[in-house]
């Protein structure tokens, strides 16, 4: 069975703008997928339906397994609580118990980087500060799929090594991972990938045929 199955899935808002139309997919177990598009394709609406933070208009999203959305920097986090507390935080709200937080705390610590501010509030991070620890969070919980939306769009190079070695981890232990991301990082993990256009899906499969595909779309017509 897929880990996600998607029908006819699709999308408007109040306004009336229709943000996704009749996307179908699946997504099997241990499938590393990129989600390529244009602003406004689609791509975060997609992730966050997925991750049951929007309702779909029509069709369904099947998940299977536990989730880990990473889909904005600091959601989750609470601005007045240290970076200690929101480390718990965001932990539970993944719908992890609070020792079992606990029990992977100098790993999350480790990764993140940030460990001589722990005690100060969050509201005093950078943005860097705040994508460090909340991928460090992500990434440390043993779910079973990962969303990951411009992870690597806040950081040094040091930090997007670290990311990467992480996610190509999660890959070897058979974890499902949807990242969004137009660097290249990525792609050599990838086992395939979804092209948004205008909120549909017009192409999915080899990630290397998708990308020049997606980069022919953008280019400037004459």
């Amino acid at each position: 069975m897929p880990a996600i199955r998607v029908e006819n899935l699709g999308k408007q808002f109040a306004n009336g703008h229709w943000a996704l139309q009749d996307v179908s997919f699946e997504i099997p177990r241990g499938a590393v997928v990129r989600l390529l598009g244009r602003n406004g394709a689609g791509k975060s609406v997609l992730l966050k339906i997925l991750s049951r933070v929007l309702r779909p208009t029509t069709g369904s999203a099947e998940i299977r397994g536990s989730l880990a959305p990473l889909l904005e920097v600091g959601t989750g986090f609470h601005p007045e609580l240290t970076g200690l507390e929101n480390i718990y935080l965001n932990g539970v709200l993944l719908g992890m118990r609070r020792a079992d937080v606990a029990r992977r705390l100098d790993e999350i610590i480790a990764f993140s980087g940030v460990e001589p501010f722990l005690d100060q509030p969050i509201k005093h991070f950078s943005s860097g500060m705040f994508m460090r620890l909340a991928f460090a969070v992500a990434v440390h919980l043993d779910r079973d799929i990962f969303f990951l939306d411009e992870v690597l769009a806040v950081g040094d190079a040091d930090f997007r090594a670290q990311c990467l070695t992480r996610v190509r981890s999660l890959a070897a232990e058979g974890r499902t991972i949807v990242f969004v991301s137009h660097g290249e990082e990525f792609e050599p993990l990838s086992t395939s990938a979804l092209l948004l256009e205008k909120g549909r899906l017009i192409a999915a499969g080899d990630p290397r045929t998708v990308r020049r595909q997606f980069y022919k779309q953008s280019e400037p017509s004459l």
